[in-house]
């Protein structure tokens, strides 16, 4: 028998956050994979950051995990999404080289003291009085630990499925884990079936780009880290077409030969990144539907269709494909796939992740419903810190909804659970003009300091930043426009009224006026490095203010906790929202109040109930 503080299962994006962040934190931590050669394997796009989930990635960096450092280290193309829009749903998104990402990946993890990568297969969790004490694997060995976090992505009970053909895989041509979904059956928690999809991978060479549209990266490239890499990056182009009336034909014509409508699928798909397939059925009036086409890799000739995913046969996607401007000749060299694979309720998880029944059982990513690079990894690093928290008898680290994307996240996951692979979104937060990715870096690396995974010159270099930005909106923004521009700017924006814009404030309130159109004529000593930052705050002030009496509200519903073992059996309640609390166990009457179907009405009463128990 082996004996760790911490064992991992499963080394994807959740799984490698989790292991860094337990052996980080200074406890000797296992990391198990059924494959070394895919650690951090992007089964899927080969992308990372996007809308809302690029915030992810930026906390997931404030906070001291390695997403954000391993992409900036091997993206080939980055680019802001959404610049003419305000700062609460621009995003950064990177093309990964997703064989670079894997190696470098694996590169951090093995450099990383207290951190062991091990590969085998794990079989079955042993549970003693209530908490978890053994791992057993394939092999045969046996790993004794204190804390388990189970990470399996698609590999929990997976099954690939291309037109009439399926076959047992975690990934194409991976082998699935197959007895551990039936120990955590025996556990007591409830499994359910979700699916996803990927789309064909083509030769670059049978391409042809000149019929499709161009995308560049920007320049400078906007890299995810507060600490980016010193590199020139030498960006590759990603392509955009269309589909076609024929393809639309073709596939309609063959519809009962995908693995989702001739009955094979059971699992429940993703709703907003469904199958080409999908698509067509949802929306049969649409003429055409977006394909990029995404460099997988500098060093290979593989090609991501991304907006194809199918699970139609193989002789059909060259069919389909083939109808496609600027695809009339490709050559598919791994065929589109759908997959199934088992997650758990995660009504089940208290919001530290850990098993509401099971000590020390801690679960992360897709396995608790999610779907994505950055959920899984957002909430990996959660568990490997709280898992490490618990070790050292402290409090978990609970990210609240005003604090951070991936709060919202786990909140929603353990407040509502999941009847369908669960995605972020900008607008399932209800404080988004809190939760910009600019400032992850003031929300998040405060936390990141105290656990251990912030180094104290990476903390105080942040400290200083936003020093410089108050001291910035003190002193400057406040400034007489005569004081702080010189003439030449009326001349060139003559359409202001000099008496209406008294100071740099006022101008910047403008909502035609940027920092960066006022910056060339900033006179000597007033220009700033963090001009995004000072504009959102000048523009946004009242908004932001507004949101921040709201949270301020909500912090009174947190304050009334509300006990592990309290007895919902009060009058007043009705049996359907009793039966609601105790199933999700809230931890205060804020969560309580987010429950589906849990009235005001309820909350008044258990509000009442609770703080009278107190007085």
């Amino acid at each position: 028998m082996i004996y760790f503080d911490v064992v991992v299962i499963g080394a994807g994006h959740a799984g490698c956050e989790a292991g860094y962040a337990t052996a980080k934190m200074g406890f000797k931590t296992c990391l198990l994979t059924i494959n070394l050669d895919v650690v951090g394997q992007m089964s899927c796009n080969p992308a990372i950051g996007g809308l809302a989930k690029g915030h992810i990635v930026r906390e997931i960096d404030a906070l001291g995990g390695l997403m954000a450092k391993i992409i900036d280290k091997t993206g080939i193309q980055f680019r802001m999404l959404n610049k003419s829009r305000g700062p609460a749903v621009q995003a950064p998104r990177a093309q990964a080289d997703k064989v670079m990402y894997r190696l470098e990946m694996r590169k951090a993890l093995e450099e990383t003291e207290n951190l062991y990568l091990i590969q085998d297969i794990a079989e079955r969790i042993v549970v003693k009085n209530g908490e978890v004490s053994e791992v057993i694997l394939e092999s045969g060995n046996v790993i004794s630990c204190k804390k388990l976090i189970v990470s399996t992505g698609t590999f929990l009970g997976g099954k690939i499925f291309i037109g009439d053909k399926t076959y047992p895989a975690g990934r194409t041509n991976e082998i699935p884990s197959t007895t551990l979904a039936d120990s955590l059956k025996d556990l007591g928690f409830e499994l359910i079936r979700f699916k996803t999809g990927t789309p064909a991978r083509v030769h670059r060479d049978s391409i042809d780009f000149s019929k499709m549209e161009r995308q560049d990266g920007d320049e400078p490239p906007p890299f995810f880290s507060f600490n980016p890499p010193k590199r020139k990056v030498e960006q590759i182009p990603c392509y955009l077409t269309y589909t076609n009336e024929k393809t639309h034909e073709i596939i309609f014509k063959n519809i009962h030969r995908s693995s989702l409508f001739s009955g094979l699928i059971q699992g429940i798909g993703p709703r907003y990144c469904p199958s080409i397939e999908d698509k067509l059925k949802k929306f049969p009036d649409r003429e055409r539907h977006q394909v990029f086409l995404e460099p997988e890799s500098r060093y290979t000739v593989e090609y991501y269709v991304n907006g194809v995913s199918t699970s139609l046969p193989v002789e059909v996607q060259y069919e389909y494909l083939r109808t496609i401007k600027g695809l009339e000749n490709v050559e598919i060299l791994r065929p589109g796939y759908a997959i199934e694979y088992f997650s758990i309720n995660p009504l089940s998880l208290k919001v530290s992740l850990e098993s509401k029944e099971i000590k020390g059982l801690y679960f992360a990513g897709q396995i608790n419903g999610t779907s994505g690079y950055e959920e899984a990894a957002g909430q990996g690093l959660i568990a490997g810190i709280n898992a490490a928290l618990a070790l050292k008898d402290r409090e978990p680290v609970v990210l609240g909804r005003d604090q951070a994307y991936i709060g919202v996240m786990i909140d929603d996951l353990v407040t509502k659970g999941v009847d369908e692979p669960y995605r972020m979104f900008t607008s399932r937060s209800e404080y988004r003009l809190l939760l910009d990715h600019y400032t992850a870096d003031k929300r998040l690396m405060p936390i990141g300091h105290s656990v251990g995974l912030i180094d104290d010159e990476t903390y105080n270099r942040m400290l200083e930043k936003y020093e410089k930005i108050e001291k910035y909106l003190r002193e400057v923004v406040s400034l007489p426009v005569k004081k702080a521009l010189n003439g030449d700017f009326f001349t060139h924006f003559s359409s202001i009224d000099k008496s209406k814009v008294h100071t740099l404030e006022k101008l910047l309130k403008r909502p035609e006026i940027s920092f960066e159109m006022i910056a060339p004529y900033l006179r000597e000593g007033y220009l700033t490095e963090y001009e995004t930052e000072v504009e959102t705050a000048v523009k946004y002030k009242g908004y932001i203010e507004r949101e921040m009496r709201r949270v301020e509200k909500s912090k009174d519903l947190e304050k009334v906790k509300i006990p592990e073992d309290f007895n919902y059996n009060i009058s007043g309640l009705s049996r359907e929202v009793r039966e609601k609390l105790e199933k999700v166990r809230p931890v205060n009457l804020a969560q309580a109040s987010r429950i589906p179907g849990v009235t005001p009405a309820s909350i008044s009463i258990l509000y009442l109930t609770l703080t009278k128990k107190r007085k």
